[in-house]
């Protein structure tokens, strides 16, 4: 099965297992229906305290007896009957939530009653509400006792205590026997039932037959009133199918609810469900595989995830954490990681290529496995795609340009892709692209080892020689492999690595300024909106004005008509007052201070000695300078600024960030390098990069001689791994 398979390569299986043992009975570990839903009964039945659901068996064969009109044993009907008695717990807990609501809602018909009362809690009948039963069951109870009496006669006879070995009624095969030794068939008639260990005979003796034939009876009897009974109960719950079809279902629902939740409690796990998007970023998550491991933070929201780095540094580990992470969210199943920082998407599909495909029996070699498997990936659509050691079983070169092509043809599918590599070709191809994600395993290379630590962003080293040497191979042969492989190949790492980061950061910087340029565009449409908003405010003002006036001239037309002089008045009077009053309104214009001028600030008088933009100024209070707004000066007295001497020294820019002193001697180096900090000092850097290599180490050690004995050097150190680590020194000026 391929969940399965899925499981097992991404080692989740015996977590998976654990995680099934706290279901009630056999379940899928998908929940089918509404996930929002369910997850939102999962966290609201995660608040509550609640009683452990009985184990029951499946309804699939039940529910079939039914529908052939068969009869039920009482084993079955009581299944059915633990579960309804769960629910009724429940209902009578009278919850306020959604859980309370849910089972509100479920109905118990009074005919399952009828059936239900005739069995106690441990799933015994309840014989006493038959009066035949209770009568038969009284003498049954008559006859065992009439057998052990018997029984203790025997034991008691002069005839029998020489054979017995013990005082004891043994029960062997539902038989009771005395045990005895050799010889007992002189003085006792009975049948051998069995023998002991030690040579010795279980007899049950014939003094009993008669007794155990009436409760052979008896029981015959009473089997036949259960088989009654049985029929009975069938016919009422055949009625009641659609009700045992109902409460399957919801039980269903329930049990993955509750495993989960006790599940999640029993481990301090996390609950989360995937969310409607395809990012993952994972937030100090641990595999369930690992134990004393460190956290797992990742944030993978483009369509390419590239890990590259040391070897054993935990990159396989991180691809299946990622799967491992969407799969358990998927199927809602807790696991450790901090919920409230952590999202995961939603994947129709998750796939992992991890395991060598090699298969002697069917011909097949690995990169031909792999290829098949590569196949399958591109019937899948908006899957999650984990592939281990891409570059599996064929040439680097080769290998890196069609996996590229691979990889940007299922970037166009819509997929989502985590890989882990060796091959800094493959990774500097796919490194230019914006939806590509890169992420170095971090090598210690004080302590020579892995860290288990991730940084995002640039292409890392295998440092296959640091771990050869780690794992038992000897100096000798590890340094006889670095001749081999060579400087030049080395360097070529290392600009492969440079290469990649430059051109990244150069992105990085590019998607900035295209950030702003857009930004900088919203304001401008703002700024026309609002431009557009204020002339159409302006013309209704204008129309709002000529409307005042227009009905100002009416009335002072209407009073001229008329006559009459105070009229006249009274009619000017309320003409002028529904013309708009002028309002009388004095504009500042903000004083533009300068160094030099004379101010007040409150009650204090001081001169301005320097000023930062326009709102900012510094001034001198009787030699105390105090740094103000300039909206709470106040001009006094204007003084003429003292001419300034204005000196430019124009130099020519040919120092650069990085000095490259390979392949020279000790004293030139020293002397292109006293060149190339006195350019920078000029220049202004305050921090350059100098390249020396290790070799055999006489230029790396007249490079540091040089270097603390110059007086514009504040310190150095030697340069990160990805920038050249022990053959570079990255020096502050």
């Amino acid at each position: 099965m391929q969940i399965d398979k899925l499981i097992s390569g991404l080692d989740l299986t015996s977590y998976i297992e654990q995680f099934q043992s706290f279901f009630s009975r056999e379940e899928n570990l998908y929940i089918q229906g509404d996930q929002e839903l369910h997850y939102r009964y999962i966290k609201a039945l995660d608040k509550l305290e609640f009683n452990t659901p009985p184990k029951v068996s499946d309804f699939f064969t039940i529910k079939n007896h039914l529908k052939k009109h068969g009869v039920l044993q009482f084993e079955q009907i009581f299944e059915l009957v633990k579960v309804v008695r769960y629910f009724r717990y429940f209902k009578n807990k009278n919850l306020e939530c959604i859980i309370g609501e849910w089972v509100e809602k479920i109905e118990i018909p009074q005919k399952f009653l009828e059936v239900e009362k005739y069995f106690d809690i441990q799933g015994n009948f309840e014989e006493n509400l038959d009066e035949n039963l209770f009568g038969l069951g009284q003498k049954i109870k008559e006859q065992k006792n009439e057998i052990s009496s018997s029984l203790k006669r025997l034991m008691g006879s002069q005839k029998l205590s020489g054979y017995l070995i013990d005082t004891q009624i043994h029960f062997i095969n539902n038989e009771e026997c005395l045990l005895v030794r050799g010889g007992f068939n002189h003085v006792l008639k009975g049948a051998v039932v069995g023998r002991s260990t030690a040579g010795f005979f279980y007899v049950a003796p014939d003094v009993i037959l008669k007794s155990k034939e009436k409760i052979r009876f008896i029981e015959q009897e009473r089997q036949a009133i259960f088989y009654t009974y049985a029929k009975d109960f069938s016919k009422i719950l055949e009625e009641l199918l659609p009700f045992i079809n109902f409460i399957d279902k919801e039980f269903s629902k329930f049990d993955n609810y509750q495993a989960r939740v006790l599940f999640a409690r029993s481990k301090n796990l996390q609950i989360i469900k995937s969310k409607n998007h395809k990012n993952i970023v994972l937030k100090e998550f641990i595999h369930p595989a690992l134990h004393q491991a460190k956290p797992i933070s990742v944030n993978f929201e483009k369509n390419i995830l590239m890990v590259t780095g040391v070897n054993a540094g935990g990159k396989t580990m991180l691809l299946k954490s990622i799967l491992a992470a969407a799969f358990m969210a998927k199927y809602i199943i807790p696991m450790k990681l901090n919920d409230v920082k952590s999202e995961i998407g939603t994947f129709k599909d998750i796939d992992a290529i991890i395991d060598d495909p090699q298969n002697v029996k069917n011909d097949i070699s690995t990169f031909a496995g792999r290829m098949q498997q590569f196949s399958q990936i591109f019937l899948k659509k908006q899957a999650l795609i984990g592939v281990d050691e891409i570059e599996l079983g064929t040439d680097s070169d080769e290998a890196a340009a069609l996996f590229k092509v691979i990889l940007d043809d299922l970037i166009s599918r819509g997929q989502k892709v985590v890989i882990t590599t060796h091959h800094k070709r493959l990774a500097a191809l796919m490194a230019d692209r914006d939806d590509v994600e890169l992420l170095a395993a971090i090598y210690d290379e004080k302590d020579r080892r892995p860290t288990y630590e991730f940084m995002q962003g640039i292409i890392g080293k295998s440092y296959a020689f640091e771990t050869a040497s780690r794992y038992g191979i000897t100096h000798a042969i590890v340094d006889e492999a670095k001749k081999v492989y060579g400087d030049n190949s080395e360097k070529l790492s290392l600009l492969i690595e440079r290469g990649s980061q430059l051109e990244r950061e150069l992105k990085h910087k590019h998607k900035q300024v295209d950030e702003k340029l857009e930004e900088l565009s919203k304001k401008e449409l703002a700024l026309k909106d609002e431009r557009e908003a204020l002339h159409k405010e302006l013309e209704r003002e204008k129309l709002k004005l000529k409307a005042s006036y227009e009905e100002a001239i009416n009335e002072a037309k209407k009073a001229a008509r008329g006559g009459d002089i105070k009229e006249i008045h009274r009619a000017m009077n309320k003409a002028n007052q529904k013309l708009p009053q002028e309002q009388k309104t004095e504009l500042k214009r903000p004083y533009d201070f300068k160094v030099g001028d004379e101010v007040k600030y409150h009650s204090q008088s001081g001169i301005i000695v320097s000023m930062k933009a326009k709102s900012d100024a510094t001034i001198d209070i009787n030699g105390m300078k105090v740094r103000v707004k300039t909206k709470h000066l106040t001009p006094t007295k204007i003084i003429k600024q003292k001419p300034k001497t204005d000196i430019r020294v124009n130099v020519e820019k040919k120092a650069g960030l990085t000095c490259d002193l390979h392949g020279m001697r000790g004293d030139e180096a020293c002397e292109v390098l006293d060149k190339f900090l006195n350019d920078a000092l000029i220049n202004g850097w305050d921090e350059v990069l100098i390249y020396h290599g290790i070799g055999t180490g006489k230029l790396s050690h007249a490079v540091k001689e040089f270097l603390k004995v110059h007086p514009k050097v504040k310190k150095f150190e030697d340069a990160p791994a990805h920038m050249g680590g022990f053959g570079a020194k990255v020096v502050s000026l």
